[in-house]
């Protein structure tokens, strides 16, 4: 029954399993399913941080290359930048024990953000009018040039 109400109805067995969590019904409990959703939420919790730190470090990035580029363009960039540091502040904040897999997700991250960084330059450089320099991929470092402490740092910007 429990497998059925789970490909289902997902809700329906959420509020059940709380039910019976609440209720310590734990003999009918659908372990297989609840072991496989809290497997899964926690998986989501650190995509959550790579996912920001990955917009984050692009941005970081382009504003330290990129720093030719018209203000009008860079305006964008620190945007971006304060909302994505904010989010990550904030996925620490919610869940402290992510600090501990912090430097494997920047270097996960900052792989991603390299390779992003790089795609939005050649597209931004080619939809400029008045000859936006698009640096050459050899401008972007392959290791991440920020320390963990500029990455959360309110006030720096990659310059």
């Amino acid at each position: 029954m429990s497998d059925a109400l789970y490909e289902q109805d997902f809700n329906l067995w959420i509020e059940k399993t709380i039910r019976q969590l609440q209720n310590h019904e734990f003999e009918s409990l659908d372990i297989e399913h609840l072991v496989e959703e809290l497997v899964d939420l926690g998986r989501a919790e650190k995509n959550s941080l790579k996912g920001n730190l990955m917009i984050l470090l692009a941005h970081l990035l382009k504003l330290k290359v990129q720093h030719d580029a018209p203000d009008s363009m860079k305006r964008s960039w620190y945007s971006s930048v304060l909302e994505h540091r904010q989010r990550v502040l904030s996925n620490l904040a919610d869940t402290p024990s992510l600090k501990g897999c912090l430097v494997e997700a920047v270097d996960k991250a900052y792989t991603d953000g390299r390779k992003l960084a790089i795609k939005l330059a050649i597209k931004e450089g080619r939809l400029a009018q008045f000859g936006v320099r698009v640096p050459e991929e050899e401008e972007y470092p392959v290791t991440c040039p920020f320390s963990i402490e500029q990455i959360l740092d309110e006030d720096f910007f990659g310059m």
